[in-house]
């Protein structure tokens, strides 16, 4: 009889080896809490309860499940300092029909803007997650319905809409760019880096949830060699960063950073997208190549195009390119770029956040604007966590405001009260069909 090799998961949970590099656990799951969703005059609905802090995963993650009937959270252990390795966090599922929370799973591997990278798969049975066994971070598959998790050689950044695959730079290395987004690092005074230039032997990594195979997909030198200007300096290292495949999954689009010894050049960020087999990679123009030129790239859903913030004239604006960086286009030479953009497979709406000081606190105000009748409305503005008043810009609070999956409805994140909240705005009767 062969041995059977076992693992312990962030919530001590014991983890059984399928095959090398897949685990299995069963672990117990808290009961259901009902309470009430709290509706504010503007029409807002908070939707997590007051016993804790919650985010979802990030702008351009839906946290609709598909049949849109449960939401996904992570509730987080603190809000006072950043996270620290072997601190956990506990996977939620919120229904928004019977108004109930419940805990399904508890991971060491989380941040405070993406929360614990959850992800729903094509259905409302698996939600998919992340977390620390041995020494890396790796995809957990959480099946609702029987209770059994699985944990897969690879870590995910992002899943294929089929579910066939999750894609990721190493988890660990994440946060060396911008903390938050990834998982702590074991020793945050000397975390793990790597060695100057492009490494030929990492970079964004694919793991076949059929088979287990996990492999490099594209390499951090085969899209440096693709930048159309060298480096400013050459001490350089490159890192990923954002990894998604668009809502057909055909594409992926990746972020690319590079950062000097003294800290220059993090804000550097080169976008790209290639074929789910890692070829036909292209690079999306910018101006400057090097340099701020803009932020927070995304799939349009029609997953055609991509759109980011970017200053043309020196001041920023929403733009788009084709998935192989032609067909540039400036979408409103009325409206003013910024905050976290999301435009619906129409091309219609976007939906974005920009924050203010109301003379007291930092507040956020969730923006809908018409590309077709060029108007904007202030769907609502609520208090935020003051970025200016934390101790570690990491403990911001960003609204991320995300379409449902029938682009009727938008989530974002706030605090009114001071704690992390959730919120849910109704744009129904706004939205033309």
């Amino acid at each position: 009889m062969n041995r059977r090799e076992f693992a312990r998961t962030s919530a001590g949970m014991l983890a059984v080896a399928l095959s090398p590099g897949v685990w299995s656990c069963r672990g117990p799951r808290s009961n259901k809490k009902s309470y009430e969703f709290k509706v504010y005059p503007s029409g807002i609905t908070k939707v997590t309860p007051d016993d804790g802090l919650y985010v979802h995963t990030y702008y351009d993650v839906c946290p609709f499940s598909p049949s849109q009937r449960y939401l996904a959270a992570t509730k987080l252990p603190h809000q006072d300092h950043n996270a620290v390795f072997g601190e956990t966090a506990d996977v939620c599922i919120i229904d928004l029909q019977e108004h109930t929370i419940e805990t399904i799973y508890t991971t060491k591997s989380w941040g405070f803007q993406t929360g614990a990278h959850l992800h729903w798969g094509a259905s409302d049975r698996y939600l998919y997650t992340n977390d620390v066994i041995g020494d890396s971070a790796v995809c957990v598959r959480i099946d609702r319905e029987s209770g059994e998790s699985t944990a897969f050689a690879g870590p995910m950044y992002h899943i294929a809409p089929d579910e066939s695959c999750v894609i990721s730079f190493p988890l660990e290395l994440l946060d060396i760019t911008q903390l938050g987004y990834g998982v702590p690092s074991r020793d945050p005074k000397n975390p793990r880096r790597l060695p100057p230039g492009a490494a030929k032997d990492e970079g964004l990594w694919r793991t076949d949830l059929r088979t287990n195979e996990k492999k490099l997909l594209v390499s951090l030198a085969d899209l440096a060699e693709r930048i159309p200007e060298p480096p400013p300096r050459k001490d350089g290292t490159f890192y990923l960063w954002h990894s998604r495949f668009n809502p057909q999954g055909t594409r992926i689009h990746q972020v690319l950073r590079c950062i000097f010894p003294d800290g220059h050049g993090t804000t550097n960020a080169t976008v790209f997208t290639f074929n789910p087999d890692g070829s036909d990679i292209r690079f999306l123009p910018s101006d400057p190549v090097w340099g701020l030129a803009g932020g927070h790239p995304n799939w349009h859903l029609d997953g055609e195009h991509i759109i980011r913030n970017l200053s043309v004239d020196k001041r920023l604006r929403f733009c788009q390119w084709r998935y192989d960086g032609s067909d540039f286009k400036v979408l409103s030479d009325k409206f003013l770029g910024g905050g976290h953009p999301r435009i619906e497979p129409h091309g219609r709406y976007i939906v974005t956040d920009r924050y203010a000081h109301d003379g007291q606190r930092q507040t956020v105000t969730i923006r809908l604007i018409d590309l077709v009748s060029e108007t904007e409305e202030e769907v609502c503005t609520m208090p935020t966590i003051d970025r200016d008043a934390v101790s570690d810009f990491v403990l911001r609070l960003d609204a991320h405001p995300n379409w449902s999956r029938d682009c009727r409805q938008v989530i974002f994140q706030a605090a009114p009260e001071g704690s992390r909240q959730l919120f849910v705005a109704d744009l129904s009767s706004r939205i033309l069909s």
